[in-house]
């Protein structure tokens, strides 16, 4: 059983700490789904104010809904479309403040306020996303797209 319990006084060290838990957790695992469901269980314990940890497989060319923890989740979103399908469709980090201004928001949980979006992409073929929902607007900033970002590359190397 693994019992992380990770907190730090400033996001920085925070992602640091996470980011090293995740190699931990995910190292010799070649499993993605297993890899999958372990980062976003350690991810929706060790950040505050989320409500939604998740990811979205790039199937044929559609996101479907992986492993995750929070609520029942949209199954499919295609490329363009929400927050997590214009990731997919850009290829960029999304970092939205308010969900409800974002133009194509996809309301999966009337909960959600705020989210990051993070592409993940191995030898230029697009896996999936990674998801992070807040219940607040404006939860995500600038240090925590660094250090969803670091997150992500370690995830690249695993699914």
């Amino acid at each position: 059983m693994y019992d992380f319990k990770i907190e730090a006084a400033d996001k920085p060290t925070l992602y640091r700490d996470l980011a090293s838990a995740l190699e931990g957790l995910v190292s010799g695992e070649r499993d993605a789904v297993a890899n999958m469901a372990n980062a976003s269980a350690l991810i929706f314990e060790s950040l505050s104010e989320v409500n939604w940890v998740g990811f979205y497989r790039n199937v044929g060319g559609e996101l479907v809904v992986g492993p995750f923890q929070g609520r029942p989740a949209c199954i499919r979103i295609p490329f363009g479309t929400g927050v997590c399908g214009v990731a997919a469709d850009t290829r960029e980090v999304q970092l939205v403040e308010d969900v409800n201004a974002f133009p194509t928001h996809i309301a999966c949980d009337s909960a959600s306020a705020s989210e990051i979006v993070v592409p993940l992409i191995r030898d230029g073929e697009l896996l999936g996303v990674l998801d992070i929902d807040s219940p607040r607007t404006g939860r995500f900033d600038e240090e925590d797209r660094a250090g969803c970002v670091a997150l992500g590359k370690i995830l690249e190397r695993v699914l």
